[in-house]
């Protein structure tokens, strides 16, 4: 057994051929048996099951017996710019933190996500750093530093006075963790803005705990959403909404949202809405029981926190009502590099194993727009390839049985001997 990992200097493109060969084969779709992927470059050459490619008698075969040979998963709600909360708040990540700092650590989380097996991650807000995710997704890009292709959201956009860290005094004005706009002309204004700053995608918050008491209400209006929404379709990008109220959610999928993130608040009506719009859902699971474990909850131990519970009902009516389902924990509020544990959670709370595979994989590349050379094994697409121990179309847990990741052909993990 020998391990490899990728230095912080690029290395240059491999042309030679590679043969791999596991028990088995997920394409993006369907589990099969005696897989083989040929790769060549940093594309896909040829995929088979049941039968050695022709033509490869003289190739070097990478063997992985009992183990199976995968695309590289994608993240689909991540946050690299921030770690758990029971490590350092929030608002002092925001407040405390240099952005220096929070970036040093961003380059650890990189790392950790694809050795992992996350070769890509919709990173969505860098919670008051500002536009440093494009600097980091080029620096990865580049080769200067290892981590997963990244679809970036610069900064979330949120209505002025509902988001950011919140003084007792009104004399002091905090550091905001997402950028403030207002009306139809502001919100367009912000758009634009943060597309050329080099965002991917647009995130809004369409709701949050801004009321009295900190009630969870709508922020936008339903006139500045869908000027939000237009102003990103007309620069070519999709729509992530923050939204856990059924208001928010409802309002959100009337202004043409591509995605909603969280979606607690939402029943039959709402993802009845959701699967007709062809809205998708990333549920972020994990988040809400991570942060019911920092305030005290034992899970396994202690009686389900409510938000807990509200989180499995309405994944389990999404499920029922034929929504399209993403993989994303909303991760950075636990550990990077634990991505797998939102799969695990879905598969628990009654998606079966294949289906959370195909969510972090052909799912979410299909709803992100990067469906023609990533999240499946095909011949021409991008060798963007991880290898399990095991079947995780039986035992979803074996996903986190590393032993190879490759992103474009290039070998960044690695625990076999090979020739």
């Amino acid at each position: 057994m020998c391990w490899a990992a990728c230095t912080s200097q690029a290395r240059a493109q491999d042309t030679t051929a590679r043969l791999l060969h596991a028990a088995f084969l997920f394409d993006g779709t369907d589990i099969h048996a005696d897989g083989w992927v040929l790769v060549r470059g940093k594309r896909i050459v040829e995929a088979t099951h049941g039968r050695r490619p022709a033509g490869t008698e003289t190739t070097p075969v990478w063997e992985f017996p009992g183990c199976t040979l995968l695309p590289g998963l994608i993240e689909g709600h991540s946050h690299l710019f921030l770690h758990p909360y029971n490590e350092v708040s929030w608002d002092d990540q925001v407040t405390k933190e240099s952005r220096a700092e929070r970036t040093a650590r961003a380059v650890t989380h990189a790392e950790a996500t694809l050795m992992a097996g996350f070769t890509t991650v919709r990173d969505l807000g860098t919670e008051g750093c500002m536009y440093d995710d494009v600097g980091l997704k080029r620096a990865i890009q580049k080769g200067v530093i290892p981590g997963p292709r990244m679809l970036v959201a610069t900064r979330a956009i949120v209505a002025t006075g509902s988001y950011g860290v919140k003084s007792e005094s009104s004399d002091v004005d905090l550091p905001k963790g997402a950028a403030e706009a207002d009306g139809v002309e502001g919100i367009t204004h912000e758009v634009r803005e943060q597309v050329s700053h080099g965002a991917d995608v647009i995130k809004l918050y369409a709701d949050y705990r801004w009321g009295p008491g900190g009630q969870n209400l709508p922020t936008f209006t339903e006139d500045e959403l869908k000027a939000a929404v237009s102003a990103a379709v007309f620069s070519g990008r999709m729509v992530a909404v923050h939204s856990s109220t059924k208001i928010g959610m409802i309002l959100s999928i009337d202004a043409g949202v591509s995605t909603i993130e969280h979606g607690q608040g939402g029943d039959d009506t709402v993802f009845r809405l959701m699967r007709i719009k062809g809205v998708a859902l990333c549920p972020t699971l994990s988040a809400v029981e991570a942060i019911a474990g920092y305030q005290g909850w034992r899970k396994g131990i202690d009686p389900e926190p409510q938000r807990v519970t509200q989180a499995r009902r309405a994944f389990r009516q999404a499920l029922a009502d034929g929504v399209t389902i993403l993989m994303g924990g909303d991760v950075g509020v636990f550990p990077h590099g634990d991505n797998a544990r939102e799969m695990e959670t879905m598969v628990e709370y009654g998606m079966s194993p294949l289906a959370v595979l195909q969510s972090a994989t052909s799912v979410n590349a299909r709803v992100f727009g990067i469906g023609d050379s990533l999240g499946n094994i095909k011949p021409g697409y991008l060798a963007d390839i991880i290898v399990v121990s095991g079947d995780p179309s039986k035992d979803i847990h074996a996903v986190r049985q590393i032993r190879l990741v490759m992103k474009d052909g290039v070998v960044y993990r690695k625990e076999i001997n090979t020739p």
